[in-house]
C-alpha cells in the first residue's frame, strides 16, 4: 500500500477530523479519492460525448424549422 502526503489547510483538517471521528481516517481518504477519479472520470466521458455530439451535428446538412416541426407532429400521430 503507497503512503501519500498532501499538505491542507489547518481548518480542512480539524473539520475532517471531526467529520469522520472515529473512523478509519485512511480508508475514508481511499473512498473520497475513488470518488474523486470516477467523478474525473464522467467529467471526461461528458466532454468527450459532447464533442462528439458537436462533430457529428457539423457534418449534418441544416434542417429548418418547418422540416422539425413536420418531423414532430410525424411523431406525434404514431
Amino acid at each position: 500500500m503507497a503512503t501519500v502526503n498532501y499538505s491542507v489547510p489547518d481548518e480542512i483538517k480539524d473539520a475532517f477530523n471531526a467529520a469522520y471521528q472515529g473512523q478509519n481516517k485512511s480508508a475514508v481518504i481511499a473512498e473520497l479519492m475513488m470518488e474523486a477519479v470516477e467523478r474525473a472520470a464522467r467529467k471526461q466521458r461528458h466532454r468527450e460525448a459532447i464533442a462528439n455530439i458537436l462533430t457529428l451535428r457539423a457534418e449534418m446538412p441544416p434542417v429548418s424549422a418547418e422540416e422539425v416541426q413536420a418531423a414532430l407532429d410525424e411523431l406525434r400521430q404514431s
